[in-house]
């Protein structure tokens, strides 16, 4: 028997670009960004995109008539299956779009879940998507589901029953959420007796954190000889990975590679994937790597820090700004930012590509861990070996003298060590 290849779904990216809206961004990257959103999920052929301007957002159809009746011939004519918007849509704006252009509609929230429905790959990653997919389905009336069956999504939208279903999807999601919140009380524990052991290994932990597509995938395979999937696509990685990276002063410590993060991210999916930023909060040294050849890096580094403190991170959290893809970065505007990076305590340029700029990152790495440690003498009695023994377990003893009835000793520990001494 012979097989075809399904084709892939035609799309179009829309950018509603709306004067009333007070945290409204620059047009042009935020369409680039939403166009690139299009491309990283599989079975989409995307043709392009457009800017639509407008005074404010009419709240039955988002787009006035004029506007409405243009992009119709225009979706007919090039044979757009799918638009994509990015901005939030509801239900009804989404139901009376499609039933106007005879097209499939999908908002931004809607595409980052698909593409995170698509690349989950543990099964805490695969259940948490899930169910910020199922709960988000529910609010746009349900009119399609079919990826329920699947152990993955993907292009949920397409197909599925009709609007008379819709009581019956509903109790159908209802029970499935609940199906998947009993599978995933189970693996959280699981992940839960995991952390607790990892508390125990004797090194810091230094988290990568960043804008998608930044380059911390390439920036931590480099440095852990790993072979994590790097590509040059929004959310390459989803789930969280962990190597032991040993610093230029021999000091060994986890490396964490995290989720990129992205402006408007659905709040769905900070609930979702609070398990892979829960490395974050655990870190004792935090590496905000930017894409610095980005137009519109500073913008996306003002996102991550406002997620960043959103999560709850310490403020006593060390963090180091890494500029990385400086050799995408002409030789003028490049001599200016080395500058710029030399004067500022905290910022390297680097390309985690071409390898530039690594030794000094690392050397900086191991410098401020070592200067986050503090010391401090302990007496403990001789009934405290299995305290004793944490201690020198963990290679931060400097000294230990012994006295009557017990042990002087001297450790130079930074804070999560001694949180963790604290609570043996």
């Amino acid at each position: 028997m012979e097989t075809t290849e399904q084709e892939d779904t035609r799309a179009w990216v829309l950018h509603p670009d709306i004067r009333s809206d007070r945290e409204r961004k620059d047009a042009k990257p935020a369409l680039d960004e939403a166009i690139a959103l299009a491309h990283a999920l599989p079975g989409l052929s995307v043709g392009g995109g457009e800017i639509v301007r407008l005074p404010k957002a009419h709240p039955g159809k988002l787009f006035g008539k004029g506007k409405l009746a243009e992009l119709a011939e225009r979706f007919h004519e090039d044979e757009v299956e799918l638009v994509v918007i990015d901005g939030p849509v509801t239900p009804v704006q989404q139901r009376n779009l499609e039933k106007e252009w005879k097209l499939k509609v999908l908002d931004r929230t809607g595409l980052i879940l698909e593409i995170f429905s698509d690349r989950a790959r543990t099964r805490e990653g695969v259940l948490q998507v899930e169910m910020a997919h199922l709960s988000y389905q529910r609010t746009r009336l349900v009119r399609a589901w079919t990826h329920l069956e699947r152990q993955r999504g993907g292009l949920g939208f397409v197909g599925g029953p009709g609007e008379t279903q819709i009581e019956a999807d509903r109790r159908a999601i209802d029970d499935q959420l609940t199906r998947l919140k009993r599978q995933l009380d189970k693996v959280v524990r699981t992940r839960e007796l995991h952390r607790a052991a990892r508390a125990k290994v004797p090194f810091p932990i230094v988290a990568l954190v960043g804008y998608t597509n930044a380059g911390k995938s390439t920036l931590f395979n480099r440095l852990t000889g790993a072979d994590v999937f790097a590509k040059d696509m929004l959310f390459a990685t989803l789930d969280p990975t962990m190597r032991r990276v040993v610093l230029p002063t021999g000091a060994e410590v986890i490396l964490s590679d995290t989720v990129g993060f992205i402006s408007n991210l659905p709040t769905q999916l900070v609930a979702a994937f609070r398990a892979t930023l829960e490395e974050v909060l655990e870190a004792d040294l935090i590496l905000h790597v930017r894409d610095i050849a980005h137009p519109d890096t500073e913008a996306q580094a003002k996102d991550v820090e406002a997620i960043l403190h959103d999560l709850g991170v310490s403020k006593d959290t060390e963090v180091i700004e890494v500029w990385n893809k400086v050799d995408l970065v002409d030789p003028d505007h490049r001599q200016a930012l080395q500058t710029l990076a030399d004067r500022t305590e905290g910022v390297f340029t680097m390309s985690a590509l071409t390898g530039e700029g690594v030794a000094p990152l690392m050397t900086a790495v191991s410098d401020t861990l070592d200067s986050e440690r503090s010391e401090r003498v302990l007496q403990l009695d001789y009934s405290d070996g299995k305290r004793r023994a944490w201690l020198h377990q963990e290679g931060i003893v400097t000294a230990e003298t012994e006295r009557e009835g017990g042990f002087d000793i001297t450790v130079r520990w930074t804070a999560r060590q001694e949180k963790n001494y604290r609570d043996l």
